[in-house]
């Protein structure tokens, strides 16, 4: 919705014009043929016998549309040979009543996980990233998964290194999401992509990306106020290197993963 000039135009001010899924297969195939070559390069990369896996339904909002058409989709997905579970990302303001009790029913097939891009609890930060949506918009949408069926896992994202905040900042912003009822967490750093609305902001000098060592260190302040019932799904992320223009240390996954093991 804030593409389609519904809500604005652009989208969030750090997604790419992939909504954020410049990894995901074309989506001219139908979701078995993408599924069926995501798992192609899942089996090359990863030698483990009887793989079982979760169709993530990635990019853009997936929850944004006709309810009847989703619902099609989601179940073609979940019906595909090893599939274990499905994750829907979305927006909570993009979680209607309607379209909640179709992903509802997909619990009586399978794990079923909502993930909700939430990033920063701070109201400047909100209007800056054009999130367009609000906090207590958030919430609702929590309580409103939690009282269909506590047993959907809702997944929050929350982005470390947004311009102008502090690490009291995502600490609060942690803190939030936590109060309110998520399931589980996945975390990033802020990454500059190409042709972003945040990029020009960067090359003009307007902040700086954290450096690794920042990073972690704010990963290890967040980790001693979440509690033990809370999954974490992801403690960073890394944006696709064609495109990618800072932090230059997230290209290099073995040595971000050396030193994430180290601390």
């Amino acid at each position: 919705p804030t593409r389609d000039g519904t809500k604005g135009f652009g989208g969030c001010i750090f997604c790419s014009p992939n909504g954020s899924g410049d990894f995901v297969p074309s989506k001219l195939k139908s979701i078995s043929e993408q599924i069926e070559d995501a798992k192609k390069i899942i089996e090359k990369k990863y030698k483990v016998k009887d793989k079982k896996y979760i169709a993530y339904f990635q990019n853009f909002t997936n929850t944004y549309g006709n309810p009847d058409v989703l619902y099609s989709k989601y179940l073609e997905a979940i019906n595909c040979k090893d599939i274990i579970g499905i994750s829907i990302a979305t927006r909570p303001d993009c979680v209607n009543d309607e379209i909640l009790k179709k992903i509802n029913m997909l619990t009586e097939h399978t794990f079923v996980i909502i993930e909700l891009g939430f990033q920063s609890s701070n109201e400047k930060t909100i209007k800056y990233i054009n999130r367009a949506y609000s906090n207590d918009e958030y919430l609702d949408c929590v309580l409103r998964i939690k009282k269909i069926n506590k047993e959907i896992h809702i997944v929050t994202h929350l982005i470390i290194g947004l311009p102008g905040e502090t690490e009291n900042d995502i600490i609060n912003s942690t803190q939030y999401v936590i109060n309110c009822g998520t399931d589980g967490l996945k975390f990033t750093v802020l990454y500059i992509l190409r042709g972003t609305g945040i990029e020009n902001d960067y090359l003009s000098g307007k902040f700086d990306t954290l450096s690794m060592e920042e990073y972690f260190s704010i990963i290890k302040k967040i980790m001693s106020i979440v509690p033990n019932n809370i999954v974490i799904h992801r403690l960073t992320g890394d944006g696709p290197k064609k495109i990618l223009i800072a932090p230059e240390w997230t290209k290099d996954k073995k040595k971000v993963l050396n030193y994430m093991n180290s601390l």
